[in-house]
């Protein structure tokens, strides 16, 4: 995992970017499915950060990480992550939260964070997951009971971003200038186990009933 500025050579930020995208990928796939495979992904940044916001900057490239191994189609996972950035505008305790601030709500920010949620069926708690968060604050201090409400709101929002990805997801297969027979029949199967139930096998390597769908 790697990732690349819009310009320059990959700085320190950009060492730390790659190793969060991957601790939080991780989860997500099923990596003892693929022994001794390499699997490489780069990520790059096309356009300026506004107004410094590096929590949207990382939950998009985190939702692009997500959408390129689905666009593999031959990276075993267990379900998709999605992330989205929340702001904290304004001091307590006449502070709001805001999903995905706009170029002028970031320079007035005074906190946020990213949040990042594992969708997949069978987790033991709902539909989702929370497999990281940074959320901080700027100015004033910490509340635990903010944090939750921060992350509950992002739930909502990644859980539509999902929704998104999956519609996106099933239209793959459809004819496409360039797409051979053979290619739309892999992308259909892959799209079958990926929404259909994948079986799963248990510590001894036998078959479970168990299925996990997104």
């Amino acid at each position: 995992m790697s990732t690349r500025p819009l310009s320059n050579v990959p700085s320190t930020e950009s060492k730390a970017l790659a190793s969060t995208i991957r601790s939080v990928l991780q989860p997500s796939l099923l990596l003892s499915k693929c022994p001794r495979t390499l699997i490489q992904l780069v990520v790059q940044t096309l356009s300026p950060t506004p107004g410094g916001w590096r929590e949207g900057l990382l939950a998009a490239m985190i939702n692009a990480s997500t959408l390129a191994l689905l666009n593999a189609g031959s990276v075993p996972m267990r379900g998709v992550v999605c992330a989205v950035s929340v702001g904290r505008l304004g001091p307590a305790p006449n502070l709001t939260l805001v999903v995905d601030p706009t170029d002028d709500e970031t320079t007035s920010l005074a906190g946020g964070g990213c949040f990042a949620f594992l969708f997949a069926n069978g987790l033991g708690s709902g539909d989702s997951e929370c497999v990281w968060a940074n959320w901080k604050t700027v100015k004033g201090t910490f509340d635990e009971k903010e944090s939750l409400s921060a992350r509950e709101l992002a739930r909502g929002a990644a859980r539509q971003v999902c929704a998104a990805i999956r519609e996106s997801v099933d239209g793959m297969g459809t004819a496409l200038p360039g797409l051979g027979s053979n290619q739309i029949a892999e992308v259909s199967h892959f799209r079958e186990k990926l929404f259909g139930g994948v079986r799963v096998r248990d510590e001894n390597g036998e078959d479970d009933d168990a299925k996990m769908e997104i």
